[in-house]
């Protein structure tokens, strides 16, 4: 069992790349929502 495989991520395959890719896409893409977010929001009434 590797190190990735404990703690919370308690599932078989959890440190596959698939699973790693996965979650970096769903992490990433909110990051970017959230600064398109900001953006928007500070400049709606300039």
């Amino acid at each position: 069992m590797s190190d990735l495989n404990r703690g919370i991520m308690k599932f078989k395959g959890a440190d596959s790349p698939i699973a790693i890719g996965l979650s970096a896409i769903v992490i990433g893409s909110g990051i970017g929502f959230l600064i398109w977010w900001a953006m928007q929001s500070a400049y709606a009434f300039s």
